[in-house]
């Protein structure tokens, strides 16, 4: 049987690590979409002493760098007749405001922008393998609210707000590509995987920091979050879900607003605008 072909963004720390290392054991053959690529090799290394799976590949990806994740896109077009999983795990939380080389605000590109670009880049390859798409969400969506007239927070920043706006986005795209795509055989998934003991928080600070240290006893470990993205990525039978938010390896609820299907289609349709140079439309579109 032919090895899976398996992406993942944000591999080289915490739940993206764990679950790289937990499908290569399954024998999925995986591309590693790294910003740190000599990080990126020295995983590698370890997965294959760890699992002996040698199908392990490192491609250079920095999601708030748009050019690059058309360069890795292109590359994986390149290389793959098809992709059978993608694994939109990367994410970040900034305290304070930054904007990327392009001039995005980072929560917005990193969390979101690079991997709607990302993911529609890849799609012919996505439909030829019949893929699954896991984006990695939060509970932390039900404290976002859309701020189409500042999706840049360029008014007023608030790190925490910003970060829950990207995982509530998180949510619509993956309902939106079940919606546009799963008549092509694609399934799309959002999840929660826990508040997890990493050093993803490590720069929070203030009141932030309080209520973080307040989830500590609460808190699961890398391994146990990991479990419903493997679940998603392996499980049988799951296209009754398709679109869902899964928790626990369990579709689960989401906010009220991550089910408005007007502003799901609006932020589809701002994301192409944005990412319109980018973005090869007979590529993507292509059937």
């Amino acid at each position: 049987m032919a090895l899976k072909t398996t992406i993942i963004t944000g591999a080289t720390s915490g739940i993206g690590q764990e679950t790289a290392l937990e499908l290569a054991a399954q024998g999925h053959a995986l591309y590693l979409l790294v910003r740190n690529t000599p990080k990126g090799e020295r995983l590698k290394n370890q997965i294959i002493g760890k699992t002996g799976n040698k199908e392990i590949y490192v491609v250079r990806c920095d999601l708030a760098d748009l050019q690059s994740v058309r360069e890795a896109a292109d590359e994986l077009n390149q290389k793959l007749f098809a992709i059978n999983t993608l694994i939109n795990n990367a994410g970040g939380v900034f305290q304070e405001r930054e904007v990327s080389k392009n001039g995005f605000e980072m929560t917005f590109v990193t969390n979101h922008l690079g991997h709607f670009l990302l993911t529609n880049s890849l799609m012919p390859l996505l439909q030829k393998g019949q893929a699954r798409i896991i984006n990695v969400s939060s509970e932390a969506h039900k404290w976002g609210k859309p701020r189409f007239d500042d999706l840049q927070w360029q008014q007023t920043y608030n790190g925490f707000k910003a970060y829950g706006m990207s995982k509530l986005f998180n949510i619509y795209f993956a309902q939106s590509l079940a919606e546009k795509y799963g008549d092509k055989g694609i399934l799309a998934f959002s999840l929660h995987p826990g508040t997890v003991k990493t050093g993803f928080g490590a720069g929070i600070k203030g009141l932030g920091k309080v209520l973080f240290l307040l989830a500590t006893p609460f808190m699961v470990t890398v391994k146990q979050a990991t479990e419903t993205s493997v679940f998603l990525a392996t499980a049988p039978r799951l296209d009754q879900y398709n679109g869902a938010y899964f928790k626990k390896k369990k579709k689960a609820n989401t906010s009220a607003i991550a089910t408005d299907t007007e502003s799901r289609n609006k932020l589809w349709a701002i994301s192409e605008k944005l990412l319109s140079r980018y973005l090869i439309w007979p590529v993507i579109n292509a059937e």
